[in-house]
C-alpha cells in the first residue's frame, strides 16, 4: 500500500495507519507514505509517525518540505517530483494500490506523476479538497 499526502491530507490517510496497526496482523501488508508540507513545524502527526516508523508495523515514511526543509534534510525544499516519487515509493511493478490525498493541485500533480512513471492508473485511489480550477 502506498500512501502519498499533501499537507492535511494526511489526516484520511493516518486513519488507514492505524487502523492497519490496530488490526492482527499490521505487518502483513507494507505501507509507504510520501508526505509533502510547506515546513517541518507543519508535520501532523510526527510523533505518531516516527513511532509507527520503529513499531514493526511496516511503515516507511518519507518527507518533501516545498519550503523549508529541516537542517540537514536530505532533500532541499521543493515539489514532491518524478525522481522524488522513484527513489521513495514502490516500483510500478509491485502494482501497490496507491491513495494520494491532499489540495487539489497536489493530488493532480502527485497523481500525473504516478501515471507517468507507468503505475497502473487503475490502482490509484484520490481524494482532494479545495479549488478545482472550474468556475465557482
Amino acid at each position: 500500500m502506498q500512501l502519498i499526502a499533501g499537507g492535511s491530507g494526511l489526516v484520511p490517510l493516518m486513519a488507514m495507519i492505524r487502523a492497519r496497526a490496530a488490526g492482527p496482523d499490521p505487518g502483513i501488508a507494507p505501507f509507504r507514505l510520501l508526505y509533502s508540507v510547506r515546513e517541518p513545524g507543519a508535520l501532523l502527526y510526527a510523533g505518531e509517525l516516527g513511532e509507527r516508523a520503529t513499531d514493526g508495523t511496516g511503515l516507511e515514511s518519507a518527507y518533501a518540505c516545498t519550503r523549508r526543509a529541516p537542517e540537514g534534510h536530505e532533500r532541499p525544499p521543493g515539489q514532491v517530483d518524478a525522481a522524488l516519487v522513484r527513489a521513495v515509493t514502490w516500483p510500478p511493478e509491485s502494482m501497490p494500490l496507491t491513495f494520494v490525498c491532499g489540495p487539489t493541485g497536489f493530488v493532480e500533480s502527485a497523481a500525473g506523476l504516478l501515471v507517468a512513471a507507468c503505475y497502473d492508473p487503475a490502482l490509484i485511489r484520490t481524494e482532494r479538497f479545495g479549488p478545482t480550477g472550474g468556475s465557482q
